[in-house]
């Protein structure tokens, strides 16, 4: 695999890194969201998110499910909360569809396990990102990851992005390349003109939307997603792995 910046699917991936170091800035934030459950419910909700997420990073459509890559999607509430369910739980509980993404931890897995320091958390605001020049296709920070939140890309992933009459992909956030792994970034592109990320801002547009997903600065108090945490109750995944998730849940 090639690593230098010369390569032209990966080339403004370069750029981007520079100019987020790993290392901390001068105002240190602690980026959180919050996921409504029972506003997810709705499918076309959930389409809404996912679509924007997908377009914006050019996430191939993939249809065989083993190969498939996904930065945000649906599973079942007892397979996202399997310690919060007993014998006992009505099946429409069990069954609803929960929306999940990278938890963007306090305390990675991924990070601690990758050989190449090709993902790590940003000091500046807690977002564990990735670096596809780093990423050496080991998978060790897939296994390490108890929340599923890693795709591995086993072929060349553009194949699978619908491109424009002259060629050209959706959105300009870098493509990938085989052998590589990608996840949520929390839109940390976005983030750094002062936007919300994509999924965000694409459900709080639509009918029945808002407030599905909030999205804000823990560190803040004033913020809506420590206000929403103050006041409302919610859980996040697997809380007694010590993992320390960014993303809770309003139940």
């Amino acid at each position: 695999m090639g690593v230098g910046c010369g390569l032209p699917l990966l080339g403004t991936a370069c750029s981007a890194v520079s100019q987020e170091p790993h290392g901390a800035e001068s105002s240190a934030r602690q980026w959180a969201m919050v996921v409504d459950v029972e506003k997810c419910r709705s499918e076309e909700v959930r389409r809404v998110c996912t679509e924007a997420c997908h377009v914006a990073h050019n996430v191939p459509a993939i249809p065989d499910p083993a190969e498939e890559i996904k930065w945000i999607w649906v599973e079942q509430y007892e397979n996202v909360f399997p310690d919060q369910v007993h014998n006992k739980t009505a099946a429409f509980i069990r069954q609803t569809p929960v929306l999940v993404l990278c938890n963007h931890c306090d305390n990675p897995p991924c990070v601690r396990v990758c050989p190449t320091q090709a993902t790590w958390k940003r000091d500046s605001d807690g977002i564990v990102m990735m670096d596809m020049h780093r990423c050496i296709g080991c998978r060790y920070c897939m296994a390490a990851c108890p929340y599923g939140s890693r795709s591995f890309n086993w072929g060349d992933p553009r194949e699978y992005i619908p491109t424009d009459e002259n060629g050209r992909f959706p959105t300009d956030y870098p493509t990938r390349s085989k052998g590589v792994v990608e996840k949520c970034n929390f839109c940390a592109e976005r983030l750094r003109e002062g936007l919300q990320p994509a999924c965000v801002e694409a459900v709080n547009q639509i009918p029945g939307g808002e407030g599905a997903l909030t999205f804000g600065d823990l560190s803040d108090p004033e913020s809506e997603v420590s206000r929403m945490l103050n006041e409302t109750n919610t859980i996040s995944r697997r809380v007694n792995l010590g993992t320390g998730p960014n993303v809770y849940y309003k139940v």
